[in-house]
């Protein structure tokens, strides 16, 4: 065998192959990270959901459980109704029967949904007290961030109002629409729950 058999390769056969492998591997990584970015898309997506489907049902039960009567200024009911920058931004507050607990407090409480704009952006937070005693101002804590929407309507039986005051109407709606709105997918997207509350007022 001739040393002309036994050439290795050249410089120019060396730089082709290490710009085809730089090619293929860098394709290879933006696929990997375009699949991890689409999957962490999805998931929170999932978990936005997840929290829209629970902050939904824990109004529903509220609502369902509101109390009120006329010859108590603890149990109002008031919707306030309110915009940012042409987005429903509506105040909701009741009080109503909690789930019972270990500790040492009553079943009522008076809670209030409100949006938070502090960060620029719609956030739905919530704070409750327990209604029997007495204390400092409930903090408020995030249930939803950037939301497109909160909006309250109550109805009379005739017609959908954006807001609502007992002391006012001396009853409660016959019922209550939430409205919760979304981007997703580049277009907002609504969600809603009705509900008729239960408790008999006076």
């Amino acid at each position: 065998m001739t040393a002309n058999n036994r050439r290795g390769f050249t410089l120019l056969e060396l730089l082709i192959a290490l710009a085809i492998a730089t090619l293929v591997i860098t394709a290879a990584y933006a696929t990997l990270f375009s699949l991890n970015r689409a999957h962490e898309v999805a998931s929170q997506g999932m978990e936005q959901r997840r929290v829209l489907r629970s902050t939904l049902d824990m109004l529903r039960r509220e609502l369902a459980s509101l109390r009120y009567f006329s010859d108590d200024s603890r149990l109002r009911f008031v919707v306030e109704d309110r915009d940012y920058f042409g987005k429903p931004a509506s105040t909701l507050t009741f009080s109503t029967l909690a789930a019972p607990t270990p500790a040492p407090v009553s079943d009522q409480l008076r809670v209030r949904y409100r949006i938070d704009t502090s960060r620029e952006r719609l956030s739905l937070t919530k704070a409750s007290q327990d209604l029997l005693l007495e204390g400092d101002e409930p903090k408020a804590y995030p249930l939803l961030d950037e939301l497109e929407g909160f909006l309250v309507e109550c109805s009379d039986g005739n017609r959908w109002l954006k807001t609502w005051d007992t002391e006012l109407t001396k009853a409660v709606p016959k019922l209550i629409r939430i409205t919760i709105r979304l981007r997703e997918g580049g277009q907002t997207v609504a969600y809603q729950a009705t509900v008729k509350p239960r408790i008999t007022s006076r």
